[in-house]
């Protein structure tokens, strides 16, 4: 089952969206002047929280197993209109009723409520963006932002499960809905933010088929990532297998247990293994990238990574990957260039 941001569907896609259902308007409540407000999320799912694999989504029924794996969270950058506005996302469009601030600034509800859904990726996209910073990408002292932007949000508008990324007509991300709707699972967010992460840092970055799947592959990885670095700032142990990507919302097709949507450890190699399809062989990519990470350490890994893709005009795997060791390189040496050149060989990127 091909999931999450089909990069060759795109253009279809947003054709097929040209006509939406009208979006709710803010003009009927008074702004209520929330510039921060308290949230229930999944952390990033209940699937990780819980440890429980055998999770289902029970055609979207609110149950108390999944009611109890909400966590509380603060939602900073809100505009202080009362919906979910702010300095990094912004949720433009959505079934049902926008969420907006109840009393005491807060936004609580079931997973059965779309406006859970709102709220969701509202907090993972700031989540990410805090991230991001906390690396130094910060726009000062020549460190760049990175999709520093307000990040436009549509949830469960395509009526169909799948999700994606787009620039076209506009910069935005959009959420389906089917089996676990996706922007229930945390990592599904992430995922998807990944290629807007690219969108940002190059114009060229999809140039070739091949840049479509480290796309891919890095959004896997950016969704494992960003979640380790959440549960550690939040104390939160993850109770199921870090390497399996998005695995709630797998849990309507997948076999697996846990359930997994993809994993960072396929053992594929390049370039025997590539078979042109972007989910499949951006495996091999993300496979690598974990393997540095778990080299050097997260932080090391992930700064440089993100560094490389500056203005990288969407070539092959092995270009990227020498431009990510000569980073890592001068940055913090040649021990830790080997480690990350050593992950890139171990899947035959490199020589």
């Amino acid at each position: 089952m091909t999931r999450l941001s089909r990069r060759a569907s795109v253009a279809v896609l947003t054709a097929s969206l040209a006509i939406i259902a009208p979006i709710a308007t803010a003009t009927a409540k008074q702004p209520a002047g929330c510039t921060t407000a308290s949230a229930l999320v999944f952390y990033p799912n209940p699937v990780v929280t819980s440890g429980d694999t055998t999770l289902t989504d029970q055609k979207d029924r609110d149950y108390a197993a999944l009611n109890d794996e909400r966590v509380e969270v603060t939602l900073t950058g809100l505009d202080g209109s009362g919906y979910l506005r702010g300095e990094w996302a912004n949720v433009v469009g959505e079934t049902g009723t926008s969420a907006y601030a109840g009393p005491g600034c807060s936004f609580e509800y079931t997973r059965h409520d779309d406006r859970f859904e709102q709220v969701m990726a509202y907090f993972w996209i700031t989540k990410s963006q805090e991230y991001t910073q906390s690396l130094g990408f910060t726009g000062r002292a020549g460190w760049p932002l990175i999709n520093g932007d307000q990040q436009r949000v549509r949830v469960n508008q395509l009526g169909y499960d799948n999700s994606f990324a787009t620039t076209h007509p506009r910069d935005e991300l959009r959420f389906g809905k089917g089996g676990v709707d996706d922007a229930e699972d945390g990592e599904v967010i992430l995922h998807e933010l990944g290629h807007q992460i690219h969108f940002s840092q190059s114009d060229t970055f999809f140039a070739t088929l091949e840049a479509g799947s480290i796309s891919e592959g890095f959004s896997d990885y950016w969704a494992a990532t960003a979640t380790e670095w959440a549960l550690d700032e939040a104390g939160i142990t993850e109770l199921t297998d870090p390497l399996c990507i998005a695995d709630w919302d797998a849990v309507s097709y997948s076999p697996d247990d846990p359930p997994c949507l993809r994993r960072l450890d396929e053992d594929l190699m390049y370039p025997e293994d590539l078979n042109q399809r972007v989910h499949h062989d951006g495996q091999i990519w993300s496979h690598a990238l974990w393997d540095i990470r778990s080299a050097i350490g997260a932080t090391h890994a992930d700064t440089a990574i993100l560094q490389a893709q500056f203005g990288w005009t969407g070539t092959d795997m092995p270009d990227l990957a020498e431009r990510t060791v000569a980073e890592i390189h001068d940055r913090y040496g040649a021990a830790e260039a080997a480690l990350a050149e050593d992950a890139f060989q171990e899947r035959g990127i490199l020589p």
